[in-house]
């Protein structure tokens, strides 16, 4: 089975090459299932017409994270639609599911959403001791586990990495936006990347206009961010996994540009 993550959409940029793009390399690659962060679709944050966007353009999951209150109009969306999550360790009281259990040619994958505690404006619970909460609680109702860790902290994307190691098919981060090169398979058979990028403007810093982004490092008195304008790129990876023993045989990084 092969399940490809796509790394943050960034503004309506990203979510327009998205479009143009997502089924194209699902066939060049052979896809079975897909997994998009959207989180960043309307800048910070997302609406409900921009979930719909995504899942049009043909990704079976959409995850989010540290933005995810951002925009208030998607909370009765996260209620009603199960193939949109939040991250899985915020509070116990809030709306949407963190995790949830999906067909991919007649397996049953977990996909859960985390987010890190590390450096982030977030009070969120341990999502390493979420992690076994949602592991134990599934546990003979999947056949295959894949982990989004949401976070800032290469050191805490890593750890959660080896603690999933031979408990889960793959582990992969997002939040940063820059995708990493250190692709691989752990030694208990995990996939693993500490991040896998974005989906949005080449020519930007995050997806933001690099004169906004310089103007605020200087100092100076800044305006709203905006994303962005120009060739855009898909930041994503492709895990293929051994539907025998859950383990993972390969990791392929993708960088579609055009």
């Amino acid at each position: 089975m092969k399940i490809l993550a796509v790394g943050d959409v960034v503004g309506s940029a990203g979510l327009q090459y998205l479009k143009s793009r997502l089924r194209k390399i699902k066939q060049e690659n052979q896809i079975d299932f897909v997994i998009v962060n959207g989180e960043n679709s309307a800048g910070v944050g997302i609406f409900p017409q921009q979930a719909d966007d995504i899942f049009a353009a043909g990704a079976d999951v959409v995850t989010l994270g540290n933005h995810v209150w951002n925009k208030r109009q998607i909370i009765p969306y996260l209620e009603d639609n199960k193939y949109i999550l939040r991250p899985a360790n915020l509070a116990p009281q809030v709306p949407g599911d963190g995790f949830g259990i999906y067909d991919a040619l007649g397996y049953r994958v977990l996909v859960m959403n985390l987010i890190g505690r590390c450096e982030m404006a977030f009070g969120p619970d341990n999502p390493f001791l979420a992690a076994d909460k949602i592991l134990r609680k599934m546990e003979s109702k999947y056949d295959i586990a894949i982990c989004e860790i949401h976070a800032a902290a290469t050191s805490e994307k890593l750890a959660m990495g080896f603690y999933l190691d031979g408990r889960v098919s793959a582990v992969y981060g997002t939040h940063t936006h820059v995708q990493t090169a250190d692709e691989r398979i752990n030694p208990k058979g995990t996939g693993y990347i500490t991040d896998i990028g974005m989906t949005g403007p080449i020519w930007s810093v995050l997806g933001v206009k690099p004169k906004q982004s310089i103007a605020m490092f200087r100092g100076d008195i800044t305006e709203m961010f905006q994303t962005a304008e120009g060739e855009c790129a898909i930041g994503g990876i492709i895990f293929d996994i051994d539907t025998s023993n859950k383990k993972c045989i390969s990791v392929k990084r993708i960088f579609d540009r055009q």
